[in-house]
C-alpha cells in the first residue's frame, strides 16, 4: 500500500518534468547534441516542436500547480502508521518539489537566457 501511495503522490512531478522536457526539446535538444559532437542537418528537425511549446508549457504549469496543491493546500490523508504521516516525509517531498520546480523553470525559460550564453 505504501509503495502505491508513493507512486501516486509523485505522478504530478513526473508529468510536469516530462512536459517541461517536451517544451524545451526544440531549444535544448540541438544544443546538447552539438555539444556531444553529433552534427547534421537532421538536428534542425527538432525545431519542428516549436509550435507545440506553449502547449507543453501550459501542461507543465498545470502539473506543477497540482503538485503544489497536494503538498500545501489539501489535507494529508494517511493512516497513523503509514510513512506519509511522518512530518519528515512531507518536508522531504516539499524539498524535492522545489528543487524540481527550479529545474523545470530553468528548462522552460532556456530560450530567453540561452541567447546570452550561446550567441
Amino acid at each position: 500500500m505504501a509503495n502505491s501511495t508513493k507512486i501516486k503522490n509523485s505522478g504530478s512531478i513526473v508529468a510536469a518534468s516530462l512536459a517541461a522536457i517536451g517544451a524545451s526539446v526544440c531549444c535544448i535538444g540541438p544544443l546538447v547534441l552539438l555539444a556531444m559532437g553529433i552534427g547534421g542537418t537532421w538536428i534542425s528537425t527538432l525545431t519542428a516542436f516549436e509550435p507545440y511549446r506553449p502547449i507543453f508549457i501550459g501542461i507543465t504549469l498545470i502539473f506543477l500547480f497540482m503538485a503544489f496543491r497536494k503538498l500545501y493546500i489539501l489535507p494529508r490523508q494517511c493512516a497513523t502508521g503509514d510513512s506519509c504521516a511522518l512530518p519528515t516525509t512531507l518536508r522531504n517531498q516539499r524539498i524535492i518539489f522545489w528543487l524540481v520546480s527550479v529545474v523545470l523553470i530553468a528548462l522552460l525559460t532556456f530560450p530567453y537566457y540561452g541567447l546570452i550564453f550561446f550567441e
